[in-house]
């Protein structure tokens, strides 16, 4: 399973370069951008973050996702697309039809990025089905989304059993990433779920060692 490491929780106190050197020495497998705009959940990092991804940008090696917590979609896939991000990921909960979501999955895939799709936990499953088979990547938010050093959701993990069901049974490429809450103690639970990607945050930004900390959880 890969880890995607959160830069939600870092601060800006003139050490941040040198924090995603030492992340990026410790093998983290992408940059996980969280994008918040305000509007869609009530914590606004759209300024600090896009300084953080230009950074990242010129300094690292390591793919950057991108995940927007945010309603303008379009205005933050134009504003992310030039740091070449590996994966750019909405919300469905931001869309009102069917035709929104398709024309927003096509927007990113027109600019040479992967899609990724992300449901909030108390959204049905069935709502993010459809779309599987245009997608590169579900995000399953595994807390509330807006807000960090929450604690897993426990029933979230059904939902990534279901996805997981869904994708192998229709033999789709697309990869499973959970969101949330996610250390030492709960990424077991993630990964026996059916996770191919576990996006953490605090646990490993509060980690003394970045590269015991990688280590212990990729060995898990």
């Amino acid at each position: 399973m890969n880890i995607s490491t959160s830069i939600l929780n870092v601060k800006e106190d003139g050490n941040e370069i040198e924090t995603f050197y030492r992340l990026e020495a410790a093998k983290t497998d992408f940059f996980h951008i969280d994008v918040m705009d305000g509007k869609f959940v009530e914590n606004d990092t759209s300024e600090r973050m896009k300084r953080f991804s230009d950074i990242l940008s010129n300094i690292a090696l390591t793919p950057i996702e991108v995940h927007l917590m945010c309603e303008d979609v379009k205005g933050f896939v134009d504003e992310y697309a030039p740091v070449n991000p590996n994966t750019i990921v909405f919300h469905i909960e931001v869309c009102k039809d069917d035709t929104q979501v398709m024309e927003l999955i096509n927007y990113i895939k027109d600019k040479g990025i992967k899609v990724g799709l992300s449901l909030k936990p108390e959204t049905k499953v069935e709502t993010i089905l459809p779309y599987l088979k245009y997608i590169h990547e579900v995000l399953v938010m595994t807390v509330e989304p807006g807000k960090g050093n929450q604690t897993l959701i426990v029933n979230t993990l059904d939902k990534i059993k279901e996805i997981r069901k869904y994708i192998d049974d229709n033999n789709l490429d697309t990869e499973i990433n959970a969101d949330g809450g996610i250390n030492l103690d709960t990424i077991q639970s993630i990964k026996d779920a059916g996770c191919d990607i576990a996006v953490v945050g605090s646990a490993m930004i509060n980690a003394i060692d970045y590269k015991y900390m990688m280590n212990k959880l990729k060995s898990i």
